[in-house]
């Protein structure tokens, strides 16, 4: 009988190191199913600010990829508009020196006829510079603006002239489109 008491403590025993083992081990699954909860969410977290941080600059580097095709786009257009620039920059002195041919007065026939054809060629160059976008502005009676015109003295103003007025112009401004190639020289009130 003593040994069935024997054996019946140390089963109890045995089930209660069992019980308590069972519950260590509880307790450390459930520590570390809190730990391993915590680690993806931690981790998830950080994927997540991962993907905002990429998707971010993909956004970013879009706008800039848009932004320099608009910039490229208006620099082709510039160019385009403003290809006759520089041809008309060259050309502006031999204007100038037509129209002073044509300031002088001839009393042969010869010289009438000269004179007509130096005519014909200043229109043709005006027609062809009408047909790339360049005006010819004659500013005289305006009132000033440096920004298309050039003072090159001041004069006191006529009877009916106005203070800050162009009173002369000594050379014709031009304009590409709205770019001024050459502003016009002149004379400005007092």
């Amino acid at each position: 009988m003593e040994e069935k008491e024997e054996q019946e403590l140390t089963n109890d025993s045995n089930e209660e190191v069992n019980e308590n083992s069972q519950s260590n081990q509880e307790t450390e699954e459930t520590e570390e199913t809190v730990e391993t909860e915590m680690v993806p969410a931690s981790a998830l977290e950080e994927k997540q600010k991962e993907l905002d941080d990429v998707s971010d600059k993909y956004i970013r580097l879009q706008a800039e990829l848009a932004n320099i095709r608009k910039r490229n786009q208006r620099d082709r257009e510039d160019l385009q508009k403003y290809s006759a620039q520089s041809l008309a920059k060259e050309l502006l002195p031999a204007i100038d020196n037509i129209e002073r041919a044509l300031s002088i007065e001839v009393d042969t026939e010869a010289g009438k006829n000269l004179k007509k054809g130096i005519e014909m060629v200043y229109a043709s160059l005006i027609q062809a510079f009408d047909k790339e976008g360049i005006e010819v502005f004659d500013p005289l009676g305006e009132q000033f603006d440096p920004n298309y015109h050039e003072a090159y003295t001041q004069v006191p103003a006529a009877e009916g002239q106005k203070s800050n007025e162009v009173a002369q112009v000594f050379e014709k401004g031009f304009k590409l489109h709205d770019r001024v190639l050459r502003a016009a020289k002149v004379s400005v009130t007092l």
